[in-house]
């Protein structure tokens, strides 16, 4: 239960916030803003934050205090701004800041979320005349720049998920000697922006400074529009600052006029520990706190999806009847029809959808006849929909009014031969309410895979003052819909995919159920992407394709089901064609996936050879559950011998495959070292402590 709030004004200049693993401290001394001058796991615990506002907002017309104006810091509003009172209680603290001279009031609120905080500020503009805003920061947080810190970042595109890079900062960020040169602050900076409205087209809106000698840091952006995020050198400290849409990079603004406000998306920031790992697992407990978990995801279901691999957006009576016999057959629960079930066999299914009515030439029975065969093998029937695309030639495209539409300059936008919904306009809205209500009572659907395949640009300048601050309207009312639609239907799950990972984000992920994590159709190539997704997503939402081919060898076939186990297991592929040993190897690592799929939920991950590289031959991820542990090891190489020490003095059991000879495991010392054959080959191990 929530204590009542304790609220306080000026009697101390520093105040504390005190919760169970974490530990803040804030300084208004000397006039200045709120500053956030501790930031630990305890209130003995080393201090990982330096000095540094709260929050930075940028208004038309007002210049940047410094001289330096590439980043986004020192804006002179925020800096102006002057401790006004605070309120606490066990889950949320609330500081409230005013600069009159600006017309400027802001609540900044950070609420405690597992071993993490959610921080979101709403500015108001108290003036007698409008404000725009051109950018409001998320988190901002600074820590000694003598740390020995690296800073990880990820890197994406489409079938290339997740790539993450960590080097030391200093390389990044210089040391200029400010000192010499009168104070001036350096004006370089490391930065990453979205681009567009794919979230996680380019890259992630996640960032981490690990250090092993004093705490370290994660953060991420929780926007599925435009976001930023920067790490800058500032003198002694360096800063890290994360943004949601900004004028700079997003063509964002906002016009307040009086008595109006503004909230910013909200960001995540966690401090550990330890460095690397320990950051990333704060940042899992985190992700697990902010999601809005409902009966249903606790039964993590194994999926099967007849796309990737298999019947690629053209399914058919005959084509499905033998996958939904062999799927069940594996031990699948769910049964998911993928893209193309709406649209006329040899038509351009991607311009024609936005009606969502299926295809009578495409289903000898009718699709409920489909749907039936899926029931009666013991599985929950799915469809795919992309709900905010509308293609060009769709009655759909007539039918709803102008503005239900993005627009740039009085057009609507088009991209690949769509349109994109808007879902602040009500018909938008409606629309898509009438689609789901009908295809869940129609069929008796219990999955929907929701996709968004294209990057529809900047936003809307329909209803809003800039086109991102439209794109930020559109993403926000598209969250809001979703949380309405699992009210109306709360027994079916609902997966996230944006042409596979590149919407990845926990604006979306904090109310979806699973998230696809890539459209990599090379199953040797899938292995990168499916060991760094537990750095971007949960363990447990982590859909990664396991799609088994005839052509395949035994130890392939092993290989390609290993990255399934490892997350959220999406089966895929022609199931009927393979032997009766591959047929063993799928089923053996469904079950694996089930014994586990509960801990795993549970787990966080580690890297015991680093974030995987593309290119790397050996790659290892362990999800750990504290006392025992599930460890896949994947040979993309020549055969070798690979030492183990972030897991020395434990016992290494392999349990995945039983069938297939068991890899040598010797002990140097209490360090394992695994020999590896040449690859494509996978394990999986347990590990005790």
């Amino acid at each position: 239960m929530t204590s009542q709030a304790t609220s306080h004004r000026d009697e101390d200049p520093v105040f504390e916030w005190a919760l169970p693993g974490l530990h803040l401290k804030f300084d208004h001394r000397d006039g200045r803003p709120v500053r956030l001058v501790r930031l630990a796991t305890a209130p003995e615990a080393p201090s990982a934050a330096q000095p540094w506002a709260i929050i930075d907002v940028t208004t038309a017309g007002v210049k940047h205090d410094a001289s330096d104006d590439q980043g986004l810091l020192y804006a002179s509003a925020g800096q102006r701004l002057r401790y006004a009172g605070h309120e606490s209680d066990e889950t949320e603290l609330r500081i409230r800041q005013r600069a009159p001279e600006f017309g400027v009031e802001v609540l900044s609120v950070f609420r405690a979320a597992g071993p993490g905080l959610q921080i979101r500020h709403t500015v108001r503009n108290v003036a007698d005349r409008s404000l725009v805003l051109l950018s409001v920061s998320s988190a901002l947080v600074a820590v000694t720049g003598d740390g020995g810190h690296d800073l990880l970042w990820g890197e994406t595109e489409w079938r290339a998920e997740g790539r993450w890079r960590q080097r030391p900062l200093r390389e990044l960020l210089p040391d200029t000697d400010p000192a010499m040169h009168g104070g001036q602050h350096p004006r370089g900076l490391f930065s990453l922006t979205s681009h567009g409205s794919w979230s996680t087209g380019s890259f992630l809106p996640t960032g981490v400074l690990a250090a092993e000698t004093v705490p370290s840091i994660a953060w991420q952006v929780e926007t599925s529009a435009g976001w930023h995020w920067e790490a800058a050198q500032t003198g002694a400290t360096v800063t890290v600052g994360a943004y949601g849409a900004t004028e700079r990079h997003h063509q964002f603004a906002a016009r307040l006029a009086p008595g109006e406000e503004f909230t910013s998306v909200p960001a995540g920031l966690c401090v550990a520990d330890g460095g690397r790992d320990a950051a990333f697992a704060a940042l899992t407990g985190y992700r697990r706190a902010i999601r809005e978990v409902r009966p249903v995801d606790g039964r993590l279901p194994v999926v099967y999806n007849d796309y990737m691999n298999t019947l690629m957006g053209e399914p058919s009576t005959e084509k499905l009847l033998p996958l939904i016999e062999s799927a069940a057959e594996a031990g699948a629960e769910y049964f998911c029809i993928d893209a193309g079930w709406y649209a006329v066999p040899g038509s351009a299914w991607w311009i024609g959808a936005g009606e969502w009515l299926e295809a009578p030439e495409r289903f000898t029975g009718g699709l409920s006849s489909v749907v039936d065969a899926i029931r009666a093998n013991g599985m929950r029937p799915g469809l795919w929909l992309e709900p905010e695309s509308v293609g060009v030639e769709s009655a759909m495209a007539e039918r709803l009014p102008e503005e239900a539409f993005f627009q740039r300059f009085g057009e609507r936008v088009i991209v690949a031969g769509n349109f994109q919904l808007d879902l602040r306009h009500p018909a938008a809205r409606a629309h898509l309410d009438e689609t789901v209500d009908r295809l869940v009572d129609e069929f008796g659907l219990e999955f929907i895979k929701l996709d968004y395949n294209r990057n529809i640009g900047g936003g809307t300048d329909v209803d809003a003052d800039a086109p991102g601050a439209g794109l930020l309207g559109h993403t926000r009312a598209f969250r809001d819909w979703l949380v309405g639609v699992h009210a109306r239907h709360p027994g079916v799950l609902f997966e996230n995919c944006g042409s596979g990972a590149l919407r990845m984000d926990y604006g979306i992920l904090s109310v979806a159920h699973l998230q696809s994590t890539s459209d990599q159709e090379d199953f040797r190539k899938y292995v990168p992407i499916a060991a760094a997704a537990p750095a971007s997503v949960l363990p447990e939402q982590a859909g990664n394709w396991a799609y088994p081919a005839a052509a395949m060898s035994l130890e392939e076939t092993a290989f390609a089901m290993t990255a399934g186990v490892m997350g959220r297991l999406y089966l895929s592929g022609f199931l009927n064609e393979l032997s009766a040993e591959q047929s063993a190897l799928v089923r053996e690592a469904v079950a694996l996936h089930k014994d586990w799929r509960h801990r795993i939920a549970g787990s966080h991950p580690v890297w015991p050879l680093g974030l995987p590289g593309w290119g790397d031959e050996v790659i290892a991820l362990q999800l750990d559950t504290g006392s025992e542990s599930l460890l896949a090891l994947w040979s993309r190489g020549e055969a070798a011998e690979v030492e183990l020490p972030g897991l020395r003095g434990r016992d290494l059991k392999q349990v995945y495959p039983i069938a297939l000879p068991e890899w040598t495991i010797r002990t140097d010392g209490e360090t394992p070292v695994v020999k590896l054959p040449a690859g494509p080959d996978a394990r999986i191990f347990t590990v005790q402590r």
